[in-house]
């Protein structure tokens, strides 16, 4: 075989592709290395990003019945499940878990251990750890590994349904010519159902779980004005109840976490009849009163109370235009007509939605009151159903919260206070801020 003159070799392009094949496989090995290792650093940081969204709503969910440091360590054995220690290397500890108050307008978080109102969970894997993502093919250009860090800040915060408005787990049921007014909110976990005649202002929330599912005569809408505008979609676990009974029993003795500030004096009093007027209450105290056999406590009409938390097993009566001002009556008691009165009972003080004056009632039963409900910053909770009848009033506040059924008839206005409802009582809501 002839050897190529010099020449000829430098003009050859024998075995040109092969050359140029091997440049562009080591281009794609240097591509799709760098891609696997992206991918791997995206796949951790999404994992973190998980592990402390559910981290941060253990902590704070803990925080509405713990102390902080049993509800950081709550937060902490989550934390492993999701990302074992001997896996992942120590992610989170107990500093990264702080407990303080979120400002939504600025998107600031501010530190403070004893705050319930927000948690900042901040969780990592980095080098100076020794538990950063490892690269694989990024190590031959000097990368070893990604430091990779996420955060989650959680808030509590009250559903407006909860503030203002009916809430039942079972059917809202409101019949005819009612007037819902602006901010005003009906909500049920199993569906709405209402009548003709009534008008529903701008802003005002009617909510189930399914807004197809709302009950309405023929006329439908046209006799409903403004209610196909306000129709959502929703479903809440109704917190509060679960916390009626606990709520209850602190009262009774006046304990520290749901006793209101007008109650400043020591001791309760314990109420020798079952016939009772304004003249056998002390203001600023506790009272109690025990029943058997299913004996009912008797308010005689026109009783204004203010200023007293009432706590019995007892049936509660109250007389005709009852008035109830920076005033608790709790029962125990369960039956289907527990809180009763044959009219005008009056719940909360008259002053255009003032601060201070709310009241507030609670029982293990149901309620029915017939006629002429009205409602000034109050609260009615019942374990069972809430029903009322022609005439109510609560344009100044009212907030209605049963474990059955709503049932309200006709000729009521219901409004939207925004103050003056602030003794609710309430259960905190969680929610990612960010």
């Amino acid at each position: 075989m002839k050897l190529l003159s010099h020449r000829r070799f430098l003009a050859a392009e024998h075995g040109g592709m092969t050359a140029f094949g091997l440049f562009m496989s080591l281009a794609g090995i240097v591509i799709g290395g760098l891609a696997i290792d992206v991918a791997n650093a995206i796949k951790a940081r999404t994992e973190l990003q998980v592990a402390a969204d559910a981290t941060a709503h253990a902590a704070l969910y803990m925080r509405d019945f713990e102390n902080a440091d049993d509800a950081k360590s709550a937060a902490l054995a989550l934390a492993e499940v999701n990302l074992p220690a001997a896996r992942y290397g120590t992610v989170l500890t107990a500093d990264n878990i702080q407990f303080g108050d979120w400002d939504a307008a600025t998107q600031v978080f501010t530190a403070d251990p004893d705050s319930k109102n927000a948690v900042m969970v901040d969780i990592s894997r980095l080098s100076a750890k020794q538990n950063s993502v490892g690269t694989y093919f990024l190590k031959f250009a000097g990368i070893g590994s990604w430091d990779v860090r996420r955060a989650a800040v959680f808030e509590t915060y009250i559903p407006t349904c909860f503030r203002e408005g009916f809430v039942a787990d079972g059917i809202v049921d409101v019949q005819s010519n009612n007037a819902y007014l602006n901010g005003f909110c009906i909500h049920s976990n199993s569906h709405v159902k209402v009548n003709t005649n009534n008008y529903y202002e701008d802003n005002t929330i009617v909510s189930m779980p399914d807004k197809q599912d709302i009950v309405l005569p023929n006329s439908g809408f046209e006799t409903n004005e403004g209610l196909q505008g306000a129709l959502r979609d929703g479903s809440y676990q109704i917190r509060i109840l679960n916390r009626l009974q606990d709520i209850i029993d602190d009262l009774a003795v006046g304990g520290p976490d749901y006793t209101p500030d007008y109650i400043y004096g020591s001791g309760v009093i314990a109420l020798a009849s079952q016939n009772v007027d304004a003249s056998d209450f002390v203001p600023h105290r506790i009272h109690t009163r025990t029943c058997t056999g299913g004996q009912s406590l008797k308010f005689a009409s026109g009783t204004t109370l203010s200023d007293i938390v009432l706590v019995t097993n007892c049936k509660i009566q109250f007389g005709q235009g009852t008035t109830l001002e920076n005033t608790i009556v709790a029962t125990t008691n369960t039956s289907s007509k527990s809180v009763t009165s044959p009219s005008s009972l009056q719940v909360g003080r008259d002053d255009s939605c003032a601060t201070d004056g709310g009241s507030q009632i609670l029982t293990m039963g149901s309620m029915d009151f017939p006629a002429d409900l009205k409602v000034f910053g109050g609260q009615l909770i019942a374990q069972g159903d809430i029903a009322f009848a022609a005439n109510a009033n609560g344009i100044e506040g009212a907030s209605f919260i049963a474990g059955g059924t709503i049932s309200g008839t006709s000729n009521m206005t219901m409004g939207f206070c925004g103050n003056g409802m602030e003794r609710n009582f309430e259960a905190e809501y969680f929610r990612l801020a960010i």
